[in-house]
């Protein structure tokens, strides 16, 4: 390349230095999948930003169902006490786990639980509601429930029952074993086989804290003397939730929300044979206070009124839905 030196007509001025332009070359275009080596552009990973974004959606994602599980609980009839219960244990789980974030000293989230109450109060319904609930809220992995009694667990011989309480164990590993009638583990004394599958449970406890959490369910006075016979037990379940039984009033909207459901409706005059009845199983039947014994009546009404309309050649839409008082009756209930 030439470089040209020109002086001007005053020689007291400095030379101008012209130094030529370089030659003007087109630019070149290349396909990305062309382009090789260290230049080759690359797809990149999403940014962290993007990243934040998806972690953000599947928190919303996560109080959403935990909102539709509650509401859920909310949708049952009475069980006051038990839904605060509930709720609490949310605020707590959430809590310790917000406390772990900033590093600070966080309560074990022991969750075991004692469900006292009779048969049909909604212990096996609200155990299942637990389970959900605590999978949204990153408690357990699955949140599926496995539900036994001792003949699930005990065996007849030595060595058997260690086997089967284990299994149930493993079913139920990332959720929830619930166990009805608890307090007959321990029924038959120290030779019994029933101690074996509590000595299980307890190591299970133990070796799965973190992800499994066992309900024992069953009467108020019988699990209250079930805890008395291990005094480790009581130790190890924390969380005890009663379960009252249904009052007049709950059990009569119960009795009606399983009418409606069906597509049936009651007169005035069969509701109030309805609330005559089940005051009348309250004062006469020992665990009359629950949903199961409303249901049974429900269907049973239901099958009086296919035998009375039965007996004519046609029914109109109202009469396939009308419940009369006619229709409820407590015979072999």
């Amino acid at each position: 390349m030439t470089i040209k030196i020109k002086f001007g007509p005053d020689n007291q001025i400095p030379p101008v230095i012209q130094t030529p332009l370089p030659p003007r070359t087109e630019k070149i275009h290349s396909s990305i999948n062309d382009m090789v080596g260290i230049g080759r552009l690359r797809k990149t990973n999403p940014s962290s930003l993007e990243k934040e974004k998806d972690r953000d959606k599947d928190k919303e994602k996560d109080k959403e169902k935990v909102a539709e599980i509650l509401a859920e609980l909310e949708s049952f009839i009475g069980l006051v006490i038990v839904k605060r219960l509930i709720r609490d244990l949310q605020a707590f789980v959430e809590i310790q786990r917000r406390r772990s974030q900033e590093k600070l000293i966080a309560e074990p989230l022991v969750l075991h639980m004692i469900f006292k109450g009779n048969p049909g109060t909604g212990k096996t319904t609200v155990a299942r509601i637990v389970g959900r609930l605590f999978k949204e809220m990153g408690v357990l992995q699955k949140g599926h429930i496995i539900e036994c009694e001792r003949a699930d667990l005990v065996g007849e011989y030595i060595g058997h029952t260690a086997q089967k309480t284990r299994d149930q164990l493993k079913k139920a590993l990332g959720g929830v074993l619930f166990i009805d009638e608890a307090y007959s583990l321990a029924r038959g004394g120290e030779k019994d086989f029933g101690k074996e599958a509590i000595d299980a449970l307890v190591k299970a406890m133990e070796d799965n804290k973190d992800n499994l959490v066992l309900i024992l369910a069953g009467y108020s006075q019988e699990m209250d003397w079930f805890l008395q016979t291990n005094p480790g037990l009581r130790s190890r379940f924390p969380i005890h939730i009663d379960f009252p039984d249904y009052t007049i009033e709950e059990l009569l909207a119960i009795g009606k929300m399983m009418f409606k459901s069906r597509q049936y409706e009651l007169t005035l005059a069969a509701e109030d044979t309805l609330r005559f009845h089940l005051q009348t199983l309250l004062s006469s039947h020992r665990y009359a206070g629950n949903a199961r014994l409303v249901r049974n009546l429900v269907e049973k009404t239901i099958r009086q009124q296919a035998v009375r309309l039965f007996q004519k050649p046609s029914s109109s839409r109202e009469e396939l839905i009308q419940i009369l008082p006619i229709d409820i009756n407590m015979d072999n209930l």
